[in-house]
This record gives C-alpha cells, structure tokens and sequence, in this order.
C-alpha cells in the first residue's frame, strides 16, 4: 500500500474530492495538510492532520513540512493530491517531499475512480 498526501480546505467541493480520493484506494497513511483556518474534525486511524501557517514564508513552510514528514514517510513512493491549498502551499509540500527524497505520484478523483494522471 502507499501512503496519501493531500491538501484540505474548507472549500466544499475540494473538501468532497479530497474525502473521495481517500475512500477509493486502500492507503497505508494519511497525511492531510490544512491551513490555520481549518476547523473541521477528521477521524480515521491511519489518518493525520498536518497544520501550516500559511502566513509564513514558503521557505518556513516547507521546511515544517518537511520536519513533520520526516521520519514518518517510509514509502519510495508516495501518492499526492493536490486538488486543494495554493500555489505556495503546493511549492512547499513539493520541496519537502523533494528534500525528503521521496518519489510522487499526482493522483484524483475521476468519473473512473481514483486515477494516476
């Protein structure tokens, strides 16, 4: 199995293919980023909140990032969606993963299901 990564928000459609992409695979664990903002209440064993602050500097937040990952992400391969957060929020978890020497795979919720794209 692989381990998910992926931003969340309290935007309602990201938020339903977020929530879509983690009940269509089997995954080992889950990771979800959330800004500050965040305020909503998710539970599932093999499931973690990661908090950012995205008024910080992209360097500081990637490098939270990365600390937060680092001895938890065990995969060469790691599945990523991104459908939620910003540009920056993006820019950082990719020079975490980066740093951290972990593969990635971007993936989605499709009219087929959970897809590789």
């Amino acid at each position: 199995m692989t381990d998910l990564i992926a931003f969340i928000s309290q935007e309602k459609a990201t938020a339903a293919h977020v929530r879509q992409v983690i009940k269509g695979q089997e995954w080992e664990k889950i990771y979800l980023i959330a800004n500050q903002d965040f305020n909503e209440s998710l539970k599932k064993d093999n499931m973690e909140l990661i908090r950012i602050d995205n008024r910080k500097m992209l360097p500081e937040i990637a490098e939270d990032i990365r600390k937060h990952l680092k001895d938890k992400v065990k995969m060469m391969e790691t599945a990523v969606n991104i459908i939620a957060g910003s540009g920056k929020e993006h820019m950082a978890l990719l020079s975490a993963l980066l740093k951290l020497g972990v593969g990635i795979r971007f993936i989605a919720f499709t009219t087929k299901g959970v897809r590789e794209i």
